[in-house]
C-alpha cells in the first residue's frame, strides 16, 4: 500500500510538472501572438494627387486684373478662374475611425503671359510699350489633417473592403511667387511713389479645408482610388518684395497705398488621387 502511495505522489509530481510546463510556453505562445498582433496594427498609406481649385471669383486678383486692363489699349489681363495642381499624401489610420494625414502639393502657373506691343499708360506715369505681359502666379504648401470614416474604415486586415465615405479637415502653410511685367507701376509703401520697377513678388499664409471624400478598393495590391471635394481657405495678404534699402514694394490697383491686393485664391476643390495601403 505504501508503494502505490509513493507510485501516485509521483505520478502527481510528473503531472503537475507537465501541465506547468505547458502552461509557461502557452503564456509565451500568448505574447509572441499579442505582440505580432500589435506590431501589424499600423495600416498607413501613400498617394498621389490631382487637384482642381474653383477660385473664388469676386477676389482682389480678380478686381486688380478688371482696374489695371483699362490702362492697355489693345489687351486685358484675364481674371483668376481655376487653378489645378499635384501633389501627394501621407497618412496613418488610428482607432475609433480616424486617419492622421500629411501632404504637400504644387500649383501649376496661373495667369497671364502675352507677347506682343501693349501700349501701357499706367496712373501716375507716362504711357509706355511693354512687349512681356506677364502676370504669372506659382503655389506650393504643405498640410496636415484630420480624416473620420463614416463607413467602412480601414483595417489593417484588409484596408478597404468596400466604399468608404469620409469626412476631415487639414489645415497648412503656403508660399506665393507672382510675377509681373517690367513696366508695372507698383508702389514703394516707405516713400509712396511708384516705382515702375520689379522682381517676382513673394507671400505666404496659412491654409485651412473642410470637405468630404470616397475612397474605393481596386482589389489590386492594396490600391484604392479616392476622390475629395472641400473649400479651401487661402489668402495671401503680404505680398511683396524688399529693394536694397528694405523697403517694401507692393501691388496696388492704383498706386495708393489703401489700393493695395491681397492674393485670395480661397474656394472650391475637387480631387482625386491614387492610395497605396501598407502595414508596418
Amino acid at each position: 500500500m505504501r508503494y502505490v502511495a509513493v507510485f501516485f505522489v509521483i505520478c502527481m509530481f510528473i503531472v503537475g510538472t507537465s501541465v506547468n510546463a505547458q502552461t509557461e510556453e502557452e503564456i509565451v505562445q500568448k505574447y509572441l501572438k499579442k505582440t505580432e498582433q500589435k506590431h501589424t496594427q499600423k495600416l498607413s498609406w501613400i498617394s498621389v494627387n490631382f487637384s482642381v481649385d474653383r477660385i473664388n471669383r469676386s477676389s482682389s486678383y480678380n478686381d486688380f486684373a478688371t482696374l489695371v486692363s483699362r490702362h492697355f489699349t489693345n489687351t486685358s489681363i484675364p481674371g483668376l478662374d481655376k487653378a489645378t495642381a499635384f501633389g501627394f499624401d501621407m497618412g496613418v489610420v488610428m482607432q475609433n475611425r480616424f486617419a492622421w494625414t500629411f501632404g504637400g502639393e504644387y500649383w501649376l502657373k496661373m495667369g497671364t503671359n502675352q507677347s506682343g506691343s501693349f501700349t501701357y499708360d499706367p496712373p501716375n506715369g507716362t504711357p509706355t510699350t511693354v512687349t512681356n505681359l506677364v502676370s504669372e502666379i506659382t503655389t506650393y504648401g504643405i498640410n496636415t489633417g484630420l480624416k473620420y470614416y463614416i463607413t467602412n474604415p480601414p483595417q489593417p486586415q484588409k484596408p478597404v473592403k468596400d466604399i468608404s465615405f469620409h469626412i476631415g479637415g487639414t489645415v497648412g502653410y503656403y508660399w506665393t511667387n507672382w510675377d509681373l511685367w517690367q513696366e508695372f507701376e507698383n508702389l514703394n509703401l516707405a516713400t509712396s511713389t511708384p516705382v515702375p520697377e520689379n522682381t517676382t513678388f513673394k507671400g505666404s499664409a496659412p491654409s485651412f479645408s473642410l470637405g468630404f471624400g470616397v475612397d474605393y478598393p481596386l482589389n489590386f495590391l492594396d490600391l484604392a482610388l479616392g476622390a475629395d471635394f472641400s473649400y479651401l481657405y487661402l489668402n495671401f495678404t503680404n505680398v511683396a518684395w524688399y529693394n536694397s534699402q528694405d523697403e517694401e514694394i507692393v501691388i496696388t490697383y492704383d498706386g495708393t497705398a489703401d489700393s493695395r491686393v491681397d492674393l485670395d485664391l480661397s474656394g472650391f476643390r475637387g480631387k482625386i488621387e491614387v492610395k497605396r495601403y501598407f502595414h508596418w
